[in-house]
């Protein structure tokens, strides 16, 4: 690990997150617009990871993307379609608007419990086949017995089998627990080559929580601060009404500012939000996703 990673421990005195989400709220309270609502529907990451998952269904996804500025022309489009490696080939062949992303989740999704190799081959093939983004989990067994170095180094050798990719590492924050374990997770991650750190997988509860988010996105801030690299969020799991996308928006601003609030530092990892946003904006019930 680097120089940098040598220093990444932090306490959290009793109080200190609850404090400053307290604090966010009440400096928020109000202020969201349509256009608020707007932002947070254009970093949505659309995603689909069921069982049961099928080819048809990724088509179906990548054509309801690509039409939508046809039915919602007023509107942003997602950010990005996020599926399993499987379904990346038909999601590319489908999907009409350049400018939305593929994701795909890689590197032993959801457990990240199988060898290195396995998971630099299995992200290399996602790229293959069109990804543009891959989501992957960090190695949070090997994490919680200490062995630091050994999730630094597993990371930045999937990096590499990124290639042009943007990497997303997701922490499992539900299994992490603490506040300190978020934060030097978040360092480590970042260290080791992140493009975004990400809240959860939605595999395990909790999934993202405003409590973590607060963590990581003060984490992202000092990472900023001392080697000049933006790094992105995205929380996943679990966030479904339109109050939690934008408490979520009001957390980044607060800590990260006005220009982190875009699809290329701002994620929310979501299925079911994206009607409920659209409900918001339009002020009529939509099941159009």
């Amino acid at each position: 690990m680097s120089d940098l990673n040598a220093n990444q421990d932090r306490t959290f005195p009793s109080g200190e997150v609850s404090n400053g989400l307290a604090a966010i709220k009440a400096r928020f309270e109000g202020f969201h617009t349509r256009k608020e609502l707007k932002l947070a529907f254009s970093c949505i990451d659309l995603t689909t990871l069921g069982a049961d998952d099928t080819q048809e269904k990724g088509r179906a996804m990548a054509e309801k993307v690509s039409l939508f500025p046809r039915h919602f022309s007023e509107l942003p489009n997602v950010a990005a379609i996020c599926v399993y490696p499987t379904l990346v080939k038909t999601v590319r062949i489908n999907l009409i608007d350049p400018k939305v992303a593929i994701a795909a989740v890689s590197g032993g999704f959801p457990s990240s419990m199988t060898f290195v190799e396995v998971k630099k081959l299995e992200t290399a093939m996602a790229v293959a086949a069109g990804a543009n983004e891959i989501d992957i989990v960090i190695s949070v067994g090997t994490f919680l017995e200490g062995n630091f170095a050994v999730v630094s180094d597993e990371i930045s050798s999937i990096k590499k089998s990124c290639g042009n990719a943007h990497l997303k590492v997701i922490l499992e924050t539900g299994a992490l627990k603490t506040p300190e374990h978020i934060w030097k997770a978040s360092m480590i991650a970042m260290h080791a080559g992140a493009d975004f750190i990400k809240t959860s997988t939605g595999k395990i509860d909790p999934a993202a929580t405003p409590e973590a988010a607060w963590v990581m996105c003060s984490a992202i801030r000092e990472f900023y601060q001392k080697t000049g690299k933006k790094v992105g969020f995205k929380a996943a799991g679990g966030i479904v009404e339109s109050a939690d996308a934008l408490y979520y928006l009001d957390i980044i601003r607060e800590i990260l500012g006005e220009e982190w609030l875009n699809p290329g530092l701002f994620r929310i990892g979501a299925s079911r939000l994206a009607n409920n946003l659209l409900t918001s904006i339009t002020e009529e019930k939509i099941s159009y996703f």
